[in-house]
């Protein structure tokens, strides 16, 4: 029955997102877990007039692994292809390739019988194209870009001369897309992105999933002069950042603060403020103005002195693992 149920996914996938036409060599990479999911996609690919093969590979064990080298020429010398495997080949060089050499492609990365039912696989994928490609359009070269969110995010950064990108589920020969994510992107331009990310949704693939309290966030300051449009170090940039965490959960932050100048008034303001001490020689290597470190073993003591002498207590190596609810 599931195979009924998963037809009418299977016809959008084939007919609407990948539009594969009669004659045309369509490849579907599958794994044995997820058969039903290629077999119902490829009774579609069959239906329209096309050819389908159906490749399977064993399960990779992490994102962006590349496939086996036999499928990633199948991949290049295909019209179209289908990717519904567990780990994601996205960023993979076959896929680069495959697009290069005029191949299409859909990544169906976790998809469930379930997800070929309901859910993202009965949007309007024509009307989120319009959406899509309008978006893109709008932060494409953009002087300032501001991303805000209920939750606290306020973001803003430069994307002058960078290019959108629209991915919106449909795609022409040269095109790849993953399924049923819809998004419009553009890449900062380096050293101007400046302010708080709050993550309270999920993240996929790598097994974390829904998030859960508390929400660990680290401020990078200091790095002003050697990167131009990066946050320097304040209070009053310290505080505006702080103001930015959400109100209705508990924050674990941090400070990071680049430089022998700014790294110990960073630490006790951020653990005044009722965050957490950072120190370590990838942040600073001088233990004052033109004093080298000899060991991270310096910093440490100098940060549990002063946290003591400001009448508070350093938490032990198993404290500290429940605060950060580690090894869950």
């Amino acid at each position: 029955m599931e195979n009924i149920y998963m037809s009418r996914g299977a016809s959008k996938v084939v007919n609407v997102c990948a539009k594969i036409q009669p004659g045309e060599q369509v490849l579907i990479i599958t794994e044995l877990s997820r058969m039903s999911i290629a077999q119902a996609l490829a009774t579609e690919v069959y239906r329209v007039g096309a050819e389908p093969a159906i490749c399977i590979m064993e399960p990779r064990k992490q994102d962006s692994e590349e496939p086996p080298k036999e499928i990633a020429a199948a991949m290049k010398a295909s019209d179209a292809f289908l990717s519904v495997v567990g780990k994601s080949i996205t960023h993979t060089h076959a896929v680069k390739e495959a697009i290069a050499a005029g191949s299409r492609g859909l990544v169906l990365t976790h998809f469930t019988e379930e997800m070929m039912i309901h859910g993202g696989i009965e949007a309007d994928f024509e009307e989120a194209k319009r959406v899509c490609m309008a978006m893109a359009q709008g932060m494409a070269g953009a002087e300032k870009i501001v991303l805000t969110s209920p939750s606290g995010t306020h973001l803003e950064y430069s994307a002058k001369g960078r290019r959108g990108n629209p991915l919106y589920c449909m795609v022409e020969p040269g095109q790849f897309s993953t399924l049923p994510t819809v998004e419009a992107n553009v890449s900062p331009l380096e050293g101007t992105a400046n302010g708080v990310i709050v993550a309270d949704g999920s993240i996929p693939y790598i097994g974390i999933g829904v998030l859960e309290e508390p929400v660990s966030l680290s401020f990078v300051m200091g790095m002003d002069r050697i990167s131009q449009g990066s946050i320097s170090f304040s209070e009053e940039n310290l505080d505006f950042m702080i103001k930015k965490l959400p109100k209705d959960r508990f924050v674990n932050f941090s400070t990071i603060s680049i430089g022998a100048k700014h790294h110990v008034p960073g630490m006790a303001m951020t653990v005044l403020k009722g965050g957490g001490a950072r120190v370590g020689m990838e942040d600073n290597i001088y233990y004052a103005p033109g004093e080298l470190l000899k060991s991270n073993a310096q910093m440490v003591e100098r940060a549990v002195r002063i946290i003591r002498e400001l009448g508070m207590e350093v938490a032990t190596p198993d404290e500290a693992r429940e605060i950060l609810k580690l090894g869950r």
